[in-house]
């Protein structure tokens, strides 16, 4: 079993470099499950109906989310309305969305979960207490979770907590790819940051000047995703074994897309 797992995408430009990659990378590679973090897809925060449909007519079968998920007020209502979706799980009892998500490909039943994480986050509930209240209920050994949270030591050690009970940990939302992808002792893959699809001469996919003011002035800025130039896709390939659920394999794919004329 083979699943391609895609960083963060930010805005039209990392709308569009997906749309561009995609098709080749699937015919080259031939995963079975294909997942991709959405929650900067909308202009950089949040995800809409209009984008959701965009995503899915790239073939997506699962679209992770994360702290930006209800920045497009919409979604509270209009959530229901994409099934792919899937929150946090460690949001409280009774906010809308999907907490997790099966879908069935050659008869083996696959879970995606998202969290959210906690350390320099907003305040949430548990995540580690709410994977383990909803792992029972999933039946399946093949559970991909998207840990997005902003310290490496938290998506680690929910990687270790996870391990020998979900085939993969992936980590998003800090838009960088790290270089510690790895197969922990009982099966689980784990990577800290999957990265990002947006705009490549960027600060992590958003436009530089607000940013460089921000830090140099510490005056409080509006950041806008880079939406022109060149773009980067991040994303890893996991090869899984469908029956006990252990990952096999973790291989980082990164590639820069020159800008469309």
């Amino acid at each position: 079993m083979k699943i391609l797992f895609i960083g963060d995408i930010i805005g039209k430009l990392g709308r569009e470099v997906c749309r561009q990659v995609l098709p080749g990378l699937k015919s080259e590679l031939c995963p079975d499950l294909t997942i991709a973090n959405g929650e900067n897809s909308a202009h950089g925060y949040g995800i809409t109906e209009k984008v959701y449909k965009e995503l899915v007519e790239m073939d997506l079968d699962a679209i992770t989310m994360g702290n930006h998920i209800w920045d497009k007020k919409e979604l509270v209502k209009n959530i229901e309305k994409m099934p792919l979706v899937v929150r946090p799980a460690n949001f409280p009892p009774g906010v809308p969305g999907n907490d997790h998500l099966i879908i069935e490909k050659d008869k083996v039943r696959i879970a995606i979960l998202n969290l959210s994480g906690r350390t320099f986050m907003h305040p949430m509930d548990c995540p580690f207490q709410a994977v383990k209240k909803l792992l029972p209920s999933l039946k399946t050994n093949c559970i991909i979770v998207d840990m997005h949270a902003e310290a490496t030591s938290e998506k680690c050690a929910m990687a270790h907590f996870l391990d020998g009970e979900v085939s993969a940990v992936l980590g998003t939302h800090t838009h960088v790819m790290t270089a510690d992808e790895r197969i922990l002792p009982n099966g689980c893959a784990f990577i800290s940051d999957v990265g990002m699809v947006g705009a490549y001469d960027s600060i992590i996919g958003m436009k530089k000047g607000a940013i460089l003011k921000r830090f140099t002035t510490q005056l409080p800025e509006r950041f806008e995703p880079e939406e022109k130039g060149a773009g980067i896709f991040n994303a890893v390939l996991l090869t899984i074994d469908p029956l006990s659920g252990h990952a096999k394999e973790i291989r980082r794919i990164s590639k820069v897309v020159e800008a469309s004329s």
